[in-house]
């Protein structure tokens, strides 16, 4: 089922997402519906806290990543991410370390809006999996940038909070036009001042 995805504004996206178990009620189904609305939505990740749930979970596809870029040549930041689909239950990153680099990006929660986010490129993070197998992986380049993204979102963190203070204020017009379902989108959002789904 395709869910409406939480625009910004919503306090759920500023909220510290808590830890579930295996035994959470309707699990499996909740990450069938994420992936559905992840897709729809054409995005690369998807937390649960943009679908309105204050908890520990995320799914990536960073699949569309793995393709050769506009010179035909393979982007060595996107080795390895041909297929690479997974879901991410109490994530912790344990260390994150080398340069930090940029990358413009954006959010389901924030249509129409990219900016430049400095990232450490490389991490090690902790999680389970969709059946609660423990992982301790390494991940670099786009992979890396993708879940660091989407951690975020379980810790109460948007793209938007790593900007300057100059940027922020460029954008609060735009923000505040998302809040209030002024967008222009082709995917379903439920917008916070409003209150009204599209």
């Amino acid at each position: 089922m395709i869910l409406p995805i939480v625009a910004y504004g919503d306090p759920v996206l500023k909220t510290e997402g808590v830890e579930i178990d295996k035994d959470y009620e309707g699990l499996e189904t909740l990450i069938e519906n994420m992936w559905e609305t992840m897709y729809n939505a054409h995005g690369v990740g998807l937390a649960a806290p943009q679908i309105g749930k204050s908890i520990r979970l995320f799914v990536v596809d960073a699949s569309p990543f793995a393709e050769d870029d506009a010179d035909g040549e393979p982007d060595p930041k996107a080795a390895g991410l041909d297929g690479f689909k997974k879901v991410f239950i109490n994530p912790i990153i344990e260390e994150e370390s080398g340069e930090e680099w940029a990358f413009q990006e954006g959010c389901l929660s924030i249509p129409n809006i990219r900016e430049d986010v400095y990232r450490k490129e490389k991490i090690t993070i902790t999680y389970f999996d969709e059946n609660f197998k423990f992982h301790e992986e390494t991940y670099d380049g786009y992979a890396a940038r993708i879940i660091q993204h989407e951690y975020d979102h379980v810790d109460g963190v948007l793209f938007t909070d790593h900007l300057s203070t100059l940027k922020k204020k460029l954008l609060m017009k735009k923000l505040a036009n998302i809040s209030k379902g002024i967008v222009d989108i082709d995917y379903r959002m439920k917008f916070p001042v409003t209150k009204r789904k599209r």
